[in-house]
């Protein structure tokens, strides 16, 4: 089987996948599957907005967090 391009998916689509993912009622499976997702890139979208949200596990980074630590290291790397 040929392999799928790669998408670039928006921060607007992450967000409503993870909406219908908490709010639905139905298995993240479900969810991943109607917006031909794969369920391991849901379940991550999902654990970081939990982190995002002050509901995730301790020592999580969140997503801001996350970009400030990327700056530098971007940075760097044009050195």
């Amino acid at each position: 089987m040929p392999r799928r391009a790669r998408r670039k998916l928006t921060p607007e689509f992450k967000a409503r996948a993870v909406k219908l993912a908490l709010e639905e009622g139905k298995p993240r499976a479900q969810v991943a599957k109607d917006l031909d997702l794969t369920r391991s890139a849901l379940e991550s979208w999902v654990m970081q907005a939990q982190v995002d949200a002050g509901q995730g596990t301790g020592g999580a980074l969140t997503t801001s967090e996350k970009e400030e630590l990327a700056q530098p290291r971007r940075e760097v790397r044009l050195l």
